[in-house]
């Protein structure tokens, strides 16, 4: 990957701003945390500035804005950073769809996704499905609380979006994705 410019400062400044209010949720993480993190795993697997920036950004029209902050990134970042964004986003309205409506939607999308937007979108899910892991770990099953699909809907959803990614990729990334969940899913059964 070549040198990250300026305009990779400009994006992470922008993320740090739009997000500054936001934690991950019930917690007092700041959110910029996972921006950072996605940002970190889409480099680490070979993305380009551009990936790198909607991964700084892949959250900021679905929590921050909608539309309008869609045409500011377009306009401060170009309209390849603004499709990888916006095809990471599965909801820029409120309220948004139902949670089972987005989440089926956002899997088919992510088959037809471009190479670019799925990068970006396996990293997400990546850097979320370690924070489960982790919660499990350390808050057990309350951690599912958190979640709108609740256990067996947020487990449907994370098994089927690696199989997805497993049909259409092979990375670390994945493999981790896999590694992760399959302890995620140990742990939300084991004393079942």
């Amino acid at each position: 990957m070549p040198k990250l410019s300026k305009r990779f400062e400009e994006a992470l400044l922008y993320a740090t701003q739009l997000h500054a209010r936001q934690t991950r949720k019930r917690t007092a993480t700041p959110y910029i945390a996972h921006l950072l993190s996605v940002a970190a795993l889409v480099m680490e697997s070979g993305g380009g500035e551009d990936e790198t920036i909607a991964a700084l950004l892949h959250d900021a029209v679905e929590d921050q804005g909608g539309k309008k902050t869609l045409k500011e990134i377009q306009r401060r970042f170009g309209n390849n950073v603004a499709d990888i964004v916006l095809s990471c986003t599965d909801a820029y309205t409120f309220p948004k769809p139902p949670w089972q409506e987005r989440k089926e939607s956002y899997i088919d999308h992510l088959k037809e996704a471009s190479p670019e937007s799925r990068r970006v979108s396996l990293a997400d899910k990546l850097h979320n499905a370690r924070s489960i892991l982790r919660d499990l770990r350390l808050c057990g099953e309350e951690t599912w609380e958190k979640f709108n699909g609740g256990k067996e809907g947020t487990l449907w959803y994370y098994r089927t979006l690696l199989e997805v990614f497993k049909d259409l990729e092979s990375n670390f990334m994945v493999d981790e994705l896999e590694r992760v969940i399959s302890e995620i899913e140990y742990l939300a059964y084991r004393n079942n």
